[in-house]
């Protein structure tokens, strides 16, 4: 049951407690052993401590059952959202799961190895950064994808960095994924953006060694739901040490590079901003995030969800502070009465 009013939201998650309440009045009700006739008082002084102890005990005890009745109620401020306004951005972060992911980064003129375990594989190093990258902004609203043959939610946006965390941290968990279906990834991170309001900075954050085809269908969807939703795209490419850069065409191209480059040269079709870092070492990939940190800045408003707020210990604690105080009442009568 909920109660409105202006400005101000209250509800109890167990309204029949509220049928106990005519409980509270009990102690206000006179007992026939309290009523003794004597044939005259006006001989006696007036009692006012006497009264005035007795009222007490009568608060304290109306007080204790009030209090007790409202706390089974559980009574609370409902659960809502709190516009705020920070500096940062949307991210969703895209993150390749695939099989090449578990490859090492070396330097160059060595060969990569499939290490779970070692610090330098691809998915550690990115993983690592990701979580720099969120501990260093909490105003901004990360979701988190992955993909292989086919992508899958992680995370939906959340401004609450732990979450994201733990999806960062489940992102490794695993060994990588066959196939790289990076077409159908990219168009469920754009899907993440539809029907919500356009508050502030959009940005997609593809972490991919690359080696995906995208074909010419999947492209203007693309096209058209980065337009749509108005999301700039940032690619750290995790490029292997041994293979050229992108932009570099003198050098041969190995196949998988050739599919990089086509990749690319699409992203730069966008007609949203796109900016590529190609990291080689995790040196390379921690300066990628920075920058990608320093750019994505700006004013962003945001609703914040602000949890249900539960009143009953509140109210716990308040009758048992009454009960104390009406044992302490009725330890001071039967004093006097000794």
């Amino acid at each position: 049951m909920t109660l409105l009013g202006t400005g101000f939201a209250f509800d109890f998650v167990q309204p029949w407690a509220l049928a106990l309440l005519p409980l509270a009045l009990l102690p206000l009700l006179r007992r026939h052993r309290e009523e003794l006739a004597f044939p005259a008082l006006a001989w006696l002084p007036p009692d006012r401590i006497g009264r005035l102890v007795d009222g007490l005990g009568r608060v304290f005890a109306v007080a204790a059952l009030l209090t007790a009745v409202l706390a089974l109620a559980q009574p609370g401020r409902p659960e809502s959202e709190v516009p705020r306004i920070g500096r940062g951005a949307e991210i969703v972060v895209l993150f390749d799961s695939s099989l090449s992911m578990d490859d090492e980064m070396v330097k160059r003129g060595q060969l990569p190895k499939r290490n779970r375990d070692s610090p330098l594989r691809k998915r550690n190093i990115a993983r690592e950064a990701l979580a720099r990258l969120v501990a260093r902004r909490p105003d901004d609203r990360f979701a988190l994808l992955m993909f292989g043959a086919a992508p899958f939610r992680v995370t939906p946006f959340s401004q609450h960095p732990d979450v994201i965390q733990a999806g960062i941290t489940a992102a490794g968990v695993s060994n990588g994924l066959p196939g790289t279906d990076l077409g159908r990834g990219l168009l469920a991170a754009i899907s993440q953006f539809d029907h919500r309001a356009y508050t502030g900075s959009r940005v997609l954050l593809l972490v991919s060694d690359g080696a995906a085809e995208i074909d010419d269908s999947t492209r203007q969807q693309i096209r058209d739901g980065m337009a749509r939703n108005r999301i700039a795209l940032d690619w750290i490419y995790l490029r292997s040490a041994n293979w050229p850069r992108l932009e570099d065409e003198d050098e041969p191209r190995p196949t998988a590079l050739i599919t990089d480059v086509a990749m690319h040269r699409f992203f730069k079709t966008l007609p949203t901003a796109y900016h590529v870092f190609e990291a080689e070492s995790p040196d390379a990939v921690s300066r990628a995030v920075a920058e990608i940190e320093r750019q994505q800045n700006l004013p962003l408003e945001y609703l914040e969800r602000v949890p249900r707020r539960d009143y009953s210990p509140m109210l716990y604690l308040f009758a048992v502070l009454a009960c104390t105080l009406l044992f302490v009442q009725r330890a001071y009568v039967l004093r006097s009465w000794t």
